[in-house]
């Protein structure tokens, strides 16, 4: 980032306090870094760090990792909450001072959550989540906070030797391994930010040698799909309880929009009865606990993503159907409840 940032000819300090300039430097000669004005500090010391950027004046200033910066009149450890707290205002009021652009990077804990006070979150304008399974080649960078755009938008990278590449169609990433003729298997739309993702929904139910059958989910909240799950059993008379019940979203994606519970039930009642899902066919939907499909944001805009990718039906909620029924090469169909939805899918 900092490379790119060098090609308008800008200044960029990248201060370093985990790694050592030669690190750096090898890593830049791998990633083909060629800037000319993309100078290395590596220094943990907060007064040290400001010092230099008053010498230097960089158009940009990125700090590896603020956990690692310490003030020496403050006595606790680097990375502690008091520690954390105030680099991250000295840097705050240095960048409101100079209009200098500051990025902080941070470490999360194993919950996910960032690591140190939650007061740094509160301090800092924007904050992007650096998210990745280590099982899977693609990166996901999330906003969680901006005070200058829109929240919850991604960008979808994929880890290659030369360094991240964005990916330009993220559901074609999704669902390019997609097996033919498999049962379980349906496609749903999601919406990130204000983006539309294509993701495949993948379920398995089978017997169990147990007196009651486990829910196991991967990408999907478990107690959503314990939810739906009687759901079916009330509203479709499906005997599920005997059963194990595996959901899975393909590609390691997290879903957590209530708009993917029609995919959910869909792919298990495909499963369960053992019966395929038209491959070209999309659904998406929130579906309530007396059964019937309820709208969702941004219809539009999941259906063209659907037509986009050259699927020929779309089973979406019947309040969400007005103004789509123009859409070319796609069967768009209206669903107010379970059954409707069933009968149109299988």
């Amino acid at each position: 980032m900092a490379d790119k940032l060098c090609r308008n000819g800008t200044k960029v300090l990248y201060v370093s306090g985990e790694e050592s300039e030669r690190q750096i430097k090898m890593r830049g000669e791998r990633l083909g870094v060629a800037a000319e004005k993309l100078f290395l500090l590596p220094e943990t010391n907060l007064h040290a760090i400001l010092g230099e950027t008053e010498k230097l004046r960089p158009d940009y200033l990125i700090v590896d990792s603020i956990q690692t910066v310490y003030n020496e009149k403050i006595e606790s450890a680097p990375g502690s909450v008091s520690q954390v707290r105030d680099a991250a205002g000295q840097f705050m009021l240095f960048a409101k001072q100079t209009a200098t652009p500051v990025f902080l990077t941070g470490h999360v804990t194993k919950e996910g959550s960032i690591a140190g006070p939650k007061a740094l979150e509160h301090i800092v304008d924007t904050v992007l989540y650096f998210e990745g399974d280590r099982h899977h080649n693609h990166r996901i960078i999330r906003a969680t906070k901006n005070r200058f755009g829109a929240a919850n938008e991604i960008g979808v990278f994929e880890m290659t030797n030369t360094g991240l590449v964005p990916v330009g169609n993220p559901s074609e990433l999704f669902l390019q391994e997609r097996p033919e003729g498999a049962t379980g298997s349906v496609v749903t739309v999601c919406m990130e930010g204000t983006r539309p993702m294509l993701v495949e929904v993948q379920a398995l139910v089978s017997g169990t040698k147990f007196g009651s059958g486990r829910r196991m989910t991967q990408g999907f909240d478990h107690n959503r799909t314990s939810l739906l799950i009687a759901v079916l059993e009330k509203r479709l008379g499906l005997q599920l309880a005997g059963d194990d019940v595996y959901v899975n979203i393909a590609g390691g994606m997290e879903v957590d929009e209530p708009a993917a519970d029609l995919g959910v039930a869909a792919a298990i009642i495909s499963s369960f009865r053992n019966v395929q899902i038209p491959p070209e066919t999309a659904v998406f939907g929130e579906i309530g606990l007396t059964g019937e499909i309820r709208g969702v944001l941004q219809a539009q805009t999941r259906a063209r993503e659907a037509q986009t990718l050259g699927f020929k039906k779309l089973i979406l909620p019947e309040s969400n159907k007005k103004g789509l029924e123009k859409l070319l090469g796609i069967r768009v169909v209206g669903v107010r409840n379970l059954e409707e939805a069933m009968d149109e899918l299988f």
